[in-house]
């Protein structure tokens, strides 16, 4: 068992190491699993808020609300609204996202199951789009799942100088209990690098459906980085 967690953390830093050049912006959102359950359909809220002593950064606050179902037993797709309140002013529309899920390979069918994510992006008021691949990776342990999520993106438009970037992102998860499990959170890119705590449940409402939650609070630990970054994440699922 030492030897494959150990396989796992060598291939996952090696993820890391290859994005910390590559990407900016923000990236605190969510660590995506690579599974897709057939019927399933979702409501989901995200929030995001910043605290920092740089008031340019201070009080950020984002939301992205979505609706997704899964196509098949191996595709799911959603659509985002994505809505900004910056620094304590009104809320406004960023904008647009479409998300297709992909699951590879069929749970405990490798030692890993592995998934892609492609997404869609498009601001409301600039003419900024943006597109992005991510290699979703999942390993179990009895007591410990392990998930790494590295994204390559390229974003175009007159209001932005065309580029490439990656960011990685990971979780490590304690299964103590469906409704609460304990994890710790990693994110990496030019523009963000961040480390804390986060707990996560499923709340069964009956077959078939359920609240997933998600709360965290994310360390900045570089100078890019807000300081201290709340996440709470909920989804409806029926």
């Amino acid at each position: 068992m030492w030897k494959k967690f150990n396989q796992c953390l060598v291939l996952i830093a090696s993820l890391a190491m290859s994005s910390v050049v590559l990407a900016d912006g923000v990236t605190i959102d969510k660590v995506y699993d690579p599974y897709v359950y057939l019927l399933e359909k979702e409501v989901e809220v995200r929030t995001l808020y910043q605290n920092d002593s740089d008031g340019d950064v201070n009080g950020g606050l984002r939301y992205s609300l979505a609706y997704g179902q899964s196509l098949t037993d191996q595709f799911f797709a959603e659509i985002y609204l994505i809505v900004e309140d910056k620094h304590g002013e009104s809320l406004e529309i960023e904008g647009y996202e479409a998300e297709f899920k992909w699951q590879l390979t069929e749970q405990g069918e490798f030692d890993n199951d592995w998934g892609l994510l492609f997404e869609f992006e498009k601001n409301r008021e600039l003419d900024i789009w943006e597109a992005s691949t991510t290699l979703i990776a999942l390993h179990e342990w009895p007591d410990w799942i392990l998930t790494a999520n590295l994204a390559v993106t390229y974003e175009w438009g007159n209001d932005i100088h065309d580029e490439w970037e990656a960011d990685f992102s990971s979780q490590l998860r304690y299964r103590y209990k469906e409704i609460l499990e304990p994890a710790i959170e990693f994110y990496q890119a030019e523009e963000t690098q961040g480390i804390g705590p986060v707990l996560t449940g499923l709340y069964r409402m009956g077959k078939g459906r359920g609240i997933k939650w998600e709360f965290g609070v994310i360390f900045g630990t570089d100078s890019k980085t807000a300081d201290t970054n709340l996440k709470l994440n909920l989804e409806y699922e029926f």
